[in-house]
């Protein structure tokens, strides 16, 4: 499990911006050291453990960048077309017979070794041919259409640094090293469940004043994204001792134990009382909306989360607190989500000194430039203003106002969620 000492989270006080809170988590967070070696196919979105090395150049040997006809750039035609006695033929996948003869070519396909003497490549389309002999243009530059050797990657040049969380385009990088396997951290465990005597689970009898815990299964599939293991917890009544002892319980079997609801400062809300019991809890409130209660704090040496409980604070308060811990437990680098700039098409007020995230879709305005279109209602609680939008506006702590016309900062659902 991830240890961390009892002060690691010892910055409350005043409401901390959002880039503050992500950078202490970033700098407090001890990542697991646990790793495993797994097949490339199975290394989708896991955390490379150690550098890799280019164990050999890409491309290994020098190729042809098109199918055409090979020559030494010594005997390239320089005024006229000259026509080229063509001696030789290599494909794909052969290796030349021997060196090319002077001022002839050789016929030649993408991706096939150059021959020895050759550096130069003229396309198929650009050459004319004459009684066996290929008539070539004058004035192309030596080395034209050729893939040198390392041209990509040189040997020994670190190509993907520990701390990356793998994706397709760099499997395929391994893969053309020739690697069939990759070492990573070990998956972060995550423990997972809701609190309130409120709640049911979907498929439960749901008596009259209850809700279906929907919170839950949002929080493990966003999990689950970032290639954590889960273990669902279920849900937790509003009693302080048995929420305490289960707590104390299940600590030191996971490396993050993550709740939503229950950690305000209303009468029933148990989950502060219940973790200051067994652990240490410094209640966090962030200078962001929807979401400024958050509570986050360590039982047992594991770290805690607790999130507030309308499903859109808790979405966006994923995002900003438990992505990072995620990341930095994992030992990932921090991902900088980078709004994309768009158009506004509605106007708002909010507080300064805040940031706030408004829930938007997208469409084309009449000249082509995207327009961002904010849901029609107001409201943390509204499932349907996460499932019917495109993503986020972004409004940094600066801005007081958004007016039609003006460029803002938008995060799509796809990048929050991967």
């Amino acid at each position: 499990m991830a240890q961390l000492s009892d002060d690691c989270f010892a910055f409350g006080g005043p409401m901390m911006s959002v880039d503050e809170a992500v950078g202490l988590i970033s700098e407090r967070v001890a990542r697991v050291e646990e790793t495993e070696t797994v097949a490339l196919g199975e290394a989708d979105g896991r955390i490379l453990a150690h550098d890799i090395a280019a164990p050999l150049p890409l491309p290994p040997f020098t190729n042809s960048a098109v199918d055409g006809y090979a020559v030494a750039g010594r005997d390239l035609p320089k005024n006229e077309p000259e026509a080229f006695p063509v001696l030789g033929r290599v494909q794909a996948g052969a290796s030349p017979d021997g060196a090319i003869a002077a001022r002839h070519a050789v016929r030649i396909f993408t991706g096939a070794p150059m021959p020895a003497g050759a550096d130069t490549v003229f396309m198929q389309e650009d050459v004319r041919l004459d009684q066996g002999k290929a008539v070539l243009p004058a004035g192309l530059k030596p080395g034209a259409n050729v893939r040198p050797a390392g041209e990509d990657i040189p040997l020994g040049h670190i190509a993907l640094k520990a701390g990356q969380r793998l994706r397709p385009q760099d499997i395929a990088l391994v893969a053309a090293f020739g690697l069939t396997q990759v070492e990573v951290r070990r998956r972060i465990r995550v423990a997972v469940f809701s609190t309130g005597n409120e709640l049911v689970s979907p498929g439960e009898v749901r008596a009259a004043p209850q809700l279906f815990d929907s919170n839950r299964f949002m929080l493990m599939a966003m999990l689950r994204r970032l290639g954590c293991e889960v273990g669902d917890l279920g849900i937790f009544s509003d009693e302080p001792k048995a929420l305490a002892s289960a707590l104390a319980r299940v600590a030191g079997q996971h490396d993050l134990l993550l709740t939503t609801g229950g950690v305000s400062t209303g009468e029933e809300d148990h989950v502060k009382a219940a973790v200051e019991s067994v652990g240490k809890l410094v209640l966090w409130r962030m200078a962001i909306k929807p979401g400024r209660p958050v509570a986050m704090g360590i039982i047992g040496g594991t770290p805690f989360i607790g999130l507030p409980g309308n499903p859109v604070a808790s979405f966006v308060t994923f995002v900003h607190v438990v992505r990072p811990t995620i990341l930095a437990l994992s030992g990932a680098r921090q991902e900088t989500l980078t709004p994309m700039p768009v158009r506004a098409a509605f106007s708002y007020r909010k507080k300064i000194s805040r940031r706030e995230y408004v829930r938007v879709s997208l469409r084309r305005g009449a000249d082509g430039a995207l327009e961002a279109i904010k849901f029609p209602r107001e409201g943390a609680g509204l499932l349907s203003s996460l499932a019917d939008t495109d993503g986020l506006a972004e409004l940094g702590e600066d801005v007081t106002q958004v007016s039609p016309g003006e460029t803002i900062g938008f995060l799509s659902w796809a990048c929050l969620i991967n």
